[in-house]
C-alpha cells in the first residue's frame, strides 16, 4: 500500500504537490493505471488510480474512499518540553505519530533549554510518519508556549496529568487513567518541571503520575506515555 498526502483533496481527479508527484513515479516508479492511497490527513482513505505518470505533476483518479480510517475512541494530547538536541524531538515526534497521538504542544518551561522550534520542520516530519504508518489522521502540532499560559488558557479534558518525578506524589499512569476517555499528558524538560509548576498544575487539575521506575529522557517520556494510553485503550 503507497499512502500519499493530499489536503487539498476536493474533486474526483487530484493531481499530487511535486513532491509527492517525484516520490510516486521516480522513487517509487509506479506507472499510468497503478493503484494507490490518498490521506488529508483528516480520516479520510481514498483508494486512486494513476492517470497521468508525470514526473512534477502526476495525476490520480479517486475511485472510492473510506472515512475515520483506523479513528481511535479516544483523544490524545501530549504537551511537552522539547530538549535542546532537535533530532531527539524529531525521533519523539515520529514514534508518537507511529504510536497513535491527536495533539501535540511544545512547551517552554522554566529549566527549558529551548525557546523556539521551526513548525513547517516539524510537520513535515510528522507528515512522513503519518505516511509510513499508514494512517490517515495527521496529528495537530500547535505553536509552542509558555508553561503557565497553556495552564491557564488552553482547553483540558478531565483526564489530565503530568508526568512528574516525586515518588512519594506519584501514581504510575496505568493505575488511574480509564480506557475510552481523552487525556492530556504533560512532559517537562531534562530538569523536570519546577514545583511552581507542579502546584500550578496540581491547582488546576492535573494529576502527577509516573511512567515507569526509570528516569527518562524527555522524548522517552514521551513515547511512554502514548504508549501507555494506546496500550491501555488496545490500540
Amino acid at each position: 500500500m503507497h499512502l500519499f498526502y493530499a489536503p487539498e483533496l476536493k474533486n474526483n481527479t487530484h493531481q499530487l504537490s511535486e513532491e509527492e508527484s517525484r516520490h510516486c513515479i521516480k522513487v517509487l516508479r509506479l506507472k499510468k493505471g497503478d493503484p494507490i492511497h490518498l490521506t488529508d490527513g483528516r480520516g479520510v482513505l481514498y483508494r486512486a488510480r494513476i492517470v497521468d505518470e508525470d514526473l512534477r505533476r502526476c495525476r490520480v483518479e479517486i475511485v472510492d474512499h473510506q472515512r475515520e480510517y483506523g479513528k481511535r475512541p479516544f483523544y490524545l494530547h501530549l504537551a511537552i518540553a522539547p530538549p535542546k538536541n532537535m533530532k531527539r524531538f524529531e525521533w519523539f515526534l515520529e514514534k508518537a505519530t507511529e504510536i497513535g497521538v491527536d495533539e501535540i504542544t511544545p512547551l517552554h518551561c522554566f529549566h527549558s533549554e529551548r525557546q523556539h522550534i521551526k513548525i513547517q520542520r516539524m510537520n513535515r516530519v510528522l507528515i512522513a510518519a503519518m505516511k509510513q504508518s499508514l494512517k490517515a489522521y495527521l496529528p495537530l502540532l500547535n505553536e509552542m508556549i509558555p508553561f503557565n499560559e497553556f495552564i491557564q488558557h488552553s482547553p483540558h479534558p478531565a483526564n489530565r496529568y503530568i508526568a512528574y518525578l516525586d515518588e512519594q506524589q506519584s501514581v504510575s499512569l496505568s493505575k488511574i487513567y480509564p480506557p475510552g476517555e481523552d487525556a492530556l499528558i504533560l512532559i517537562g524538560p531534562e530538569g523536570d518541571f519546577s514545583e511552581e509548576e507542579v502546584e500550578q498544575a496540581r491547582a488546576s487539575g492535573f494529576q502527577p503520575v509516573k511512567l515507569g521506575a526509570s528516569r527518562l529522557r524527555t522524548e522517552t517520556a514521551g513515547i511512554a506515555a502514548c504508549h501507555s494510553v494506546n496500550l491501555l485503550n488496545g490500540c
